[in-house]
């Protein structure tokens, strides 16, 4: 069962014009430590913060913004906005290739093009498997977001579009890297699921069937964040590398000093003070 999480003090805006931003401080580790509150941002694109988005966002003190967006993604809603002195960073986590026909057809196909695409648990399994393509074939570029946090990147802001998946994943291997329990891992995952955080799903004004009842059911899986997507990144660890530590030892490069580092940036000092 998944735990509840403490209730520790933010101050969490209701921003209009960035989904899905939270501080993932207050977060426990296996060794009795959390997660610095004010030192990892998580959130949906920043493309359409409004001014007082940005002037919020620029008052967090962020040293660096990772993008997780590709080329496509960028087209569709746009760059960031700029926030003064803050290092942005794209790293792309997904091919614009990959898929481009498929993401056609959810915006603009009409009903049994969508029924073929994503009925009888083709949506949720597409989902798991992007999981974990992503997590066996983007070694290197999750070992440069920990290499960088070590070093000086901190505090930083990761998105993607939604802020769900590709962040949330470079999210969730930054916990497992300091040593984030994992059931806290997954349920700050699922935060993404509140309805207030929610990606707005877009679907062409001359779409055929429109973003009708049984449109939004076949796309809920694309949309969702689920326990069982995240169960699949963290399966293929196992099955690939045999264990979280040699992930993050034989996959993403991480010497114990580098560890260490990043511990020391984002956890507190074990006295619950940091």
């Amino acid at each position: 069962m998944t735990q509840q999480l403490p209730q520790v003090p933010s101050t969490e805006p209701q921003l209009s014009g960035v989904r899905n931003f939270r501080d993932v401080g207050g977060l426990p580790t296996t060794d009795g430590r959390r997660v610095r509150g004010g030192v990892l941002f998580r959130s949906g694109h920043l493309a359409h913060a409004t001014a007082t988005d940005a002037a919020f966002l620029a008052g967090l003190g962020l040293h660096t913004v990772f993008d997780f967006r590709n080329a496509a993604d960028l087209k569709l809603d746009g760059e960031d906005v700029e926030l003064p002195g803050v290092r942005h960073v794209n790293i792309p986590l997904s091919d614009p290739a990959d898929g481009a026909e498929f993401w056609r057809m959810v915006r603009d196909g009409d009903l049994d093009q969508l029924r073929s695409l994503l009925a009888e648990g083709k949506a949720a399994a597409r989902m798991t498997a992007s999981y974990r393509t992503i997590i066996t074939e983007r070694t290197d570029e999750h070992s440069r977001v920990l290499h960088a946090l070590a070093e000086e990147a901190v505090p930083a802001l990761m998105h993607c579009a939604a802020g769900k998946d590709r962040a949330g994943l470079s999210v969730a291997v930054t916990l497992l890297a300091v040593g984030v329990e994992p059931d806290a891992i997954e349920a700050d995952y699922l935060l993404s699921n509140d309805p207030a955080r929610r990606y707005r799903v877009r679907r062409g004004a001359d779409s055929p069937a429109g973003a009708g009842p049984e449109v939004m059911e076949l796309l809920g899986p694309l949309f969702d964040a689920r326990a069982e997507y995240l169960a699949a990144a963290f399966e293929s660890i196992r099955k690939t590398w045999g264990s979280t530590e040699r992930y993050l030892t034989e996959g993403l490069g991480l010497a114990p000093e580098t560890r260490e580092r990043l511990r020391g940036r984002l956890l507190d000092d074990g006295r619950g003070d940091g």
